[in-house]
Parts: C-alpha cells; structure tokens; sequence
C-alpha cells in the first residue's frame, strides 16, 4: 500500500477549468499520464506496406459511398461489448491512399520525416477535413457514418471532429480511458471510427478494449489526476483484480474498429521502425447537446463546435449531418 500523499503534493484532480493550450499541447499532456516502464532498446521492422497503384480519387470517393454489409450479429456484438473490429471497411488501395495524405499532412505541419527513425512522440492534427476534398471524403464517408448510426441504433449521426494520430517509433503507451471524459456531449450515443492508414501488428501498439461494456462501472471510483499517472494505473489494476477481459489483436490493412464513449480502451508502445498512423473520427446522434460545464479533459472542443455554447444543440457548421446523406434519404 501506498503512503497517504503529503498535503504539498496531494493529487491534483480538479479538472473542471477550461483547456488553454491547442490540440497537440493536450496530447501532449495526456500521454504523459500513461504508466510506461524503462525505454524502448530494440525496434522491430514494421510489416511492408503493399506495392500497389494507389486508385484515383473518384474511385476512393465511390467505395467511401457504399454501404458495409453490416450484420445483426456485429449490432449485438458492439452493444454488448462496446466495440467491434470489422474487416474490409477499407481496401487495401484506399488505406494506402489514405496514408499517403495523412503523411503529407503530418509532415507539413510538423517539419518532420514522419517514418524518419524514433522520435518518440505522439503527434496530432484535427479539423483536415476542412479544405482537403480527398480528406473530406474519408471523414463524411457515408460507408463509416452509416455503420455508427446501425451501431448506435439511431437514424442519423453528425461528425464531432476528425484526428489524425501519429504514434511515432518509441512513443509510450496511450493510457486506459473512455471518451466520455473527452467529448462534452449530453449523449451515450457517441462512436468513434478508428481506422488503421497501415496494418497494426501488435508491436506496434493497436487499440486495445476492454468489455462487457458496463465494465467502465469498475472504475468509476478511481480518481482521475491531472498530473500523474495513478489514474491509467488505478484503471489497470481494477481490471486486473477482476479478471475483466481485453481484446488486444492485430489490425488487418483496411480494418478498422468502432468504439462507444463508454468504452475503456488503451494502446501499447510502437515498438517498431514505422509511425502507426491513424484518422480517427467521431460520431454522435443529431441532436445531442453539448454538456452544461465542459473541463479541460475535453480539450479545445469550442474548436471543433464553433459558436455552440455549453447546453446547446450541437449543430455548428463543422458539425456536418453524415449519414443520412442529406438530399439522399435513407438507403
């Protein structure tokens, strides 16, 4: 057992002012709160990336339009469990396609070789959709908004935000969290698509649940601190003393998961020589509102909901109906 804390140094657990800095400042800090032991010596060779002709920009927007040939089965699997890896929601050319622009993407905001040797950082970019068409293609795909709609069980999904994550070669663990500390929505029906711009082998760090679902009730009473790492270990060890299962399995080229808000998730290492890079984007049911008193651990979220106040209906430009696709009616 630890010794209590010295008042001097008591955990900091109020997190109920605004974030002040920008997105990346706030991944930044947030894996910094990941439990990681001693530094990564060896790297392993990432599998090669396939040697294709990458398809054309109309042929990638008419697969993004298409409906997945989702089953009742991965319904009731992702209600139970909170989560579901499906395969083939991607091509192997539109994944290939993807990472070449997430890369240039990456590489122009940050000055850096984003695959050029370890560099131990996790880095972010949100809001490419904007004035990128082959982006916004791949973030208002109806394919993946109408697969978060079945999921949710709800007749139309609005886009939260995008984010393009990059965990460079030697970048730590993402520590155990759900997303409900993370999007100030008044709503449960909330889903991210993660999907994978490589294959994920397990050395370099996949998404990782854990479920049932309702297994975020065994950690409602660990404190989360603002300024160490007690919380993702607190998580850790509750599952621990549970026996609570995780699913931690390699990603497929063209897999990608979907996880509801109440899922707690965490990722490994990338112990590898490659980025594992990923364009992650969430969804949530029309209508939500947006939380009365939003915290810091909902980041820069004014951002991505623009003149939309705490308790409104978060319905700003940026937050585009996705599926049904408007003009289209339902398919």
């Amino acid at each position: 057992m630890q010794d209590a804390p010295h008042p001097a140094t008591a955990p900091d657990t109020d997190v109920s002012q605004p974030w002040n800095k920008d997105n990346q400042a706030w991944w930044d800090w947030y894996v910094s709160l990941a439990d990681n032991e001693g530094e990564i010596t060896a790297f392993e060779p990432a599998p090669p990336l396939p040697d294709m002709p990458l398809p054309g920009d109309d042929a990638v927007i008419a697969e993004l339009a298409r409906p997945y040939p989702l089953s009742p089965d991965d319904v009731a699997f992702f209600r139970t469990n909170g989560f579901i890896k499906l395969k083939g929601v991607f091509s192997p050319g539109a994944v290939l396609k993807l990472r070449a622009e997430l890369v240039r993407q990456l590489q122009a905001a940050f000055g850096t070789d984003v695959d050029g040797g370890v560099q131990d950082r996790f880095l972010s970019l949100e809001m490419v959709w904007t004035d990128n068409p082959l982006l916004r293609a791949y973030v208002l795909s109806p394919r993946v908004a109408k697969i978060c709609a079945d999921l949710l069980g709800v007749r139309a999904v609005r886009l939260y935000h995008d984010n393009v994550l990059s965990k460079q070669p030697g970048c730590g663990r993402t520590p155990w969290h759900f997303d409900d500390h993370h999007f100030p929505l008044d709503t449960h029906d909330v889903v991210t698509a993660w999907a994978p711009a490589q294959a994920i082998p397990l050395a370099m760090g996949p998404l990782a649940f854990a479920h049932p679902l309702d297994v975020h009730t065994l950690v409602d009473a660990v404190a989360f601190e603002k300024s160490s790492t007690s919380y993702d270990r607190g998580v850790a060890e509750t599952f621990r003393r549970h026996n609570v299962a995780v699913d931690e399995t390699p990603f497929e080229i063209g897999e990608v998961s979907f996880h509801h808000n109440l899922s707690f998730h965490t990722a490994a290492r990338n112990r590898t020589d490659r980025s594992r890079i990923v364009l992650a984007n969430t969804y949530y049911a029309d209508g939500a509102r947006v939380v009365e008193a939003p915290t810091m651990v909902s980041g820069d979220w004014q951002k991505f909901m623009p003149g939309v106040g705490p308790g409104e209906v978060a319905a700003s430009p940026l937050n585009p109906v996705c599926w049904p696709v408007p003009g289209a009616g339902d398919e």
